[in-house]
């Protein structure tokens, strides 16, 4: 008995001595360039903790949306500071900001802009609209109706608005940063899946823990007050998003995101062939998935995870992308891109119980 466990002493001794090895091996592969980033980044965090207490995930995940160039989705209760939030990162970026309060009586031309008739001249002019900013705060978006959303498509898909016979772009980059309350159903109109599909990730916003609460409370609710850097300008975010190209993605880890978009698509036509099948999963037990799912994530999604996962290996200071980046980042993408099932909403199952399943199952390369 003492010769079993003194063997499985050697044996964990050697485990851990190895896994050691193994990790101060990755830390020597990290570039010395994507370290400075990976601390500027992390500057950014710290500056952004000055005014907001916590949600040090979402935090860092709006800053990957701002290398990849693509629009975040905010969902939380009221009072959990996601407008703050939002203006905190836009003062660390120095980039433009403007904030749109979505109404029910809000109309297409007071977000993208519209022709004023000048009598004088007897011609128009263009006034633009708040949308041409490098940051909008599209805040409690689902308050207006579908009409105004949709006027955020263009914007949101090809960076330009149209503007009667003109089209004008954007400034470079554009972000959108849309809130929406998910609890209050009075006088609210739920996105289409076609706007949804155009939000690199939706963010739950969580409430604060506990010590993170008497934080907050000890500072009277006026954090928003307090200054903060500009870490992340125009000329550093650029820098930043081009460093992102150098990321290396293994065909494995490629191979790995396609069968997890595919894992999400439910069985088609009378093939039968569902998406984790395809992948290669464990049998029956993925098949009762996809009864939760009437319609899963595009190539789009596959696209979004992809360029996600390197930006998360820029916030480990890596050059190359692991699985866990990958996983990391799924949820993030894909939880409002999959259209769940009248059985999904019986039996309580949510996008991320989904996901979460999806991911235990197929096998990491």
């Amino acid at each position: 008995m003492r010769a079993e466990c003194y063997d499985a002493l050697v044996l964990l001794e050697f485990f851990l001595e190895w896994h050691k090895e193994n990790f101060m091996a990755q830390e020597n592969m990290k570039s010395p360039e994507f370290q400075k980033v990976m601390g500027l980044l992390n500057a950014c965090k710290e500056e952004v903790s000055k005014r907001v207490v916590g949600q040090k995930d979402v935090v860092e995940k709006i800053l990957v949306s701002l290398l990849v160039g693509g629009h975040v989705l905010l969902e939380g209760v009221p009072g959990l500071a996601k407008t703050l939030l939002v203006k905190t990162i836009s003062d660390i970026s120095g980039l433009s900001f403007k904030r749109i309060q979505f109404t029910p009586d809000l109309l297409p031309a007071d977000v993208t802009g519209t022709l004023i008739y000048q009598q004088g001249t007897g011609t128009f002019s263009v006034r633009k609209g708040p949308v041409f900013a490098n940051m909008v705060l599209a805040d409690e978006i689902n308050r207006a109706p579908a009409k105004v959303q949709s006027a955020l498509l263009e914007a949101m898909a090809e960076g330009q608005v149209t503007i009667g016979d003109e089209t004008y772009r954007l400034p470079t980059p554009f972000f959108v940063l849309a809130t929406q309350n998910p609890i209050e159903q009075e006088g609210t109109y739920n996105l289409p899946e076609a706007e949804l599909d155009r939000f690199l990730m939706k963010l739950h916003v969580s409430y604060p823990s506990a010590q993170e609460e008497i934080k907050i409370i000890q500072g009277g609710g006026n954090q928003g007050g307090n200054p903060v850097s500009e870490l992340l300008g125009g000329d550093r975010l650029l820098y930043c998003r081009q460093l992102l190209e150098k990321v290396a993605c293994d065909e494995k880890i490629l191979e790995y995101i396609v069968s997890i978009v595919a894992a999400t698509r439910p069985a088609e036509g009378a093939s039968g062939k569902a998406g984790v099948g395809r992948a290669g999963a464990r049998g029956g037990r993925e098949e009762a998935l996809h009864k939760y799912i009437s319609f899963g994530a595009s190539p789009r999604a596959g696209i979004a995870l992809y360029h996600c996962a390197k930006a998360a290996a820029i916030f480990g200071g890596r050059d190359f992308v692991l699985p866990e980046d990958v996983k990391a980042m799924a949820t993030a993408v894909l939880r409002h891109r999959l259209v769940l099932s009248y059985e999904a909403a019986a039996d309580g199952v949510t996008t991320d119980d989904l996901i979460a399943r999806i991911l235990s199952l197929l096998p990491v390369p």
